[in-house]
């Protein structure tokens, strides 16, 4: 696939590598209130959740692939990805819109998913944030690579709005090796300092 190709044309499985999309729960939660029960309103605090696990060109990236009729994610399943994933609603979004392109079935993918955000270490100062910290882009991005041998600056983005800390995303190949990935790291926050809500 070719950038510039219509979506329409997205093949399941016709990709060079993943994102995985990490994002700072307390930035949504701020947004969504409690509206998210689960992730912003439960017992359990979220710090860092699984967004997506995306597929991706070297320029632009695959959605919504066609993969026939769409009967829906069995409960169980969906259910089973809620400690990293914390919205139901969100999991069956990612398999719309990212896992349909992976070119794998709903359970390989989300168990790839798994894979994958074990396979990435969350930073220790990162893990359980009592207080509101501010920190910059670079900041963030060194500490990830800290607690991860073989990631690189080049192979890591950090997402925010206008002010706040929203993502983290780890380009990796398809057997979810660190890699580097031009595009995404373009696409990074240019702020010189993000603050990232507390754990609560």
């Amino acid at each position: 696939m070719t950038a510039g190709v219509p979506a329409s044309a997205d093949t399941p499985g016709d990709f060079d590598f993943y994102v995985l999309s990490l994002s700072w729960s307390p930035t949504y939660c701020q947004d969504r209130g409690r509206s998210d029960r689960i992730q912003c309103g439960g017992p359990r605090p979220f710090a860092f959740v699984v967004h997506g696990l995306w597929p991706q060109y070297e320029r632009g990236s695959p959605r919504d692939c066609d993969v026939g009729p769409r009967s829906g994610l069995p409960r169980r399943l969906v259910d089973s990805m809620l400690d990293v994933m914390p919205s139901p609603s969100l999991v069956r979004h990612e398999w719309r819109t990212h896992g349909s392109c992976s070119g794998l079935e709903p359970s390989d993918y989300f168990d790839l998913t798994r894979q994958a955000h074990d396979a990435v270490r969350i930073p220790r100062q990162f893990v359980d944030l009592p207080d509101y910290l501010t920190v910059s882009p670079r900041d963030v991005e060194a500490a990830f690579i800290a607690a991860n041998p073989g990631l690189k600056a080049s192979g890591i983005a950090v997402s925010c709005d206008s002010r706040r800390l929203k993502e983290v995303r780890v380009c990796l190949t398809k057997d979810l090796r660190f890699r580097d990935c031009a595009e995404v790291d373009r696409k990074a926050c240019r702020n010189n300092s993000l603050v990232m809500p507390p754990v609560r």
